[in-house]
């Protein structure tokens, strides 16, 4: 009878606290102190990386970079092609699917998956190049939050629900197509004869902003109609992605927001300062031409 009485109470601590026996022995999957101190690695190395380089010129690694992009490029294809034969394999049901129904295709999911894990820390090297190359603008708080996040989130959905629904399908489904394209876009930017054809950075951050909707349309459809998938889960990835979303949106109004051009600044402002019958700006222009004969 006791038992009994307190089996509700230890399956739920099993759910909570017992990873999925299916991925047990995986690598860094047995501890979370690997991928903690990963994580603790790349922040020190932004915080101790940027004053290392203040005061030392930049470097190059065009060499680097292209190898780097090209890698990454090649193992978000691999992922975009494996998820997509493996869910198919195991006939996964588009609006929700469980953990344990597809039996070895649940498997080879949860194993690529365990590579789309590994590709979080080797995304990590996207900030050291940012920080050796002093490309510190763009080492922004959106930034290092999804790749110090996205990392231990992945540690947590491997232990816990290696398979099934959106985070370990659609989701990863998505995001790989988008890094094809991504990482594309960045090795393709470090050869200068390439940059010519790289008008498409706005529609790729547009496409980045699609794919967060569309899991979190996806997630909370699975929450509507449940199919055994742990919905504590599915509100996880949803606010999770909501601030994402916010982020990206913040991130696109500051970057892509429209500029004045160079005639709307040249135009004289309506309430103007006038001396002998002409304007201010002038005398600073003229004074500027003036100068420039001299100096000649």
């Amino acid at each position: 009878f006791a038992v009994l009485k307190f089996k509700p109470f230890l399956i739920a601590h099993c759910i909570c606290f017992c990873s999925d026996s299916r991925v047990r022995g995986w690598f860094l999957l047995d501890s979370y102190l690997p991928t903690f101190f990963l994580t603790v690695v790349y922040l020190l190395s932004i915080w101790l990386g940027t004053k290392f380089m203040k005061n030392r010129p930049a470097f190059s690694l065009r060499g680097h970079l292209i190898v780097y992009n090209l890698g990454v490029t090649v193992l978000s294809l691999y992922m975009l092609i494996e998820l997509i034969l493996s869910s198919w394999e195991g006939g996964y049901n588009l609006q929700c699917q469980n953990l344990v129904s597809a039996g070895e295709a649940d498997i080879r999911v949860a194993k690529v998956l365990w590579w789309y894990y590994f590709s979080k820390v080797l995304e990590f090297m996207d900030t050291i190049f940012f920080v050796l190359r002093k490309k510190n603008s763009q080492i922004t708080f959106l930034h290092v939050y999804h790749h110090a996040t996205m990392f231990n989130i992945w540690w947590c959905v491997l232990n816990w629900i290696p398979c099934g629904q959106s985070k370990c399908f659609f989701g990863p489904t998505l995001n790989s197509f988008i890094h094809v394209l991504m990482y594309s876009y960045y090795g393709f930017s470090v050869i200068p004869s390439m940059r010519k054809y790289l008008w498409w950075k706005k529609y790729l951050t547009q496409a980045q902003l699609i794919q967060f909707l569309l899991t979190i349309i996806h997630t909370l459809s699975a929450a509507v109609k449940p199919c055994g998938f742990p919905f504590g889960c599915l509100m996880f990835q949803s606010s999770y992605m909501a601030t994402l979303v916010i982020l990206f949106i913040n991130f696109y109004i500051k970057t892509y927001q429209k500029r004045p051009s160079r005639t709307d600044m040249k135009k004289v402002p309506p309430v103007t300062e006038i001396r002998n019958g002409f304007h201010k700006d002038y005398f600073a222009a003229a004074n500027g031409v003036l100068n420039n004969k001299k100096a000649q």
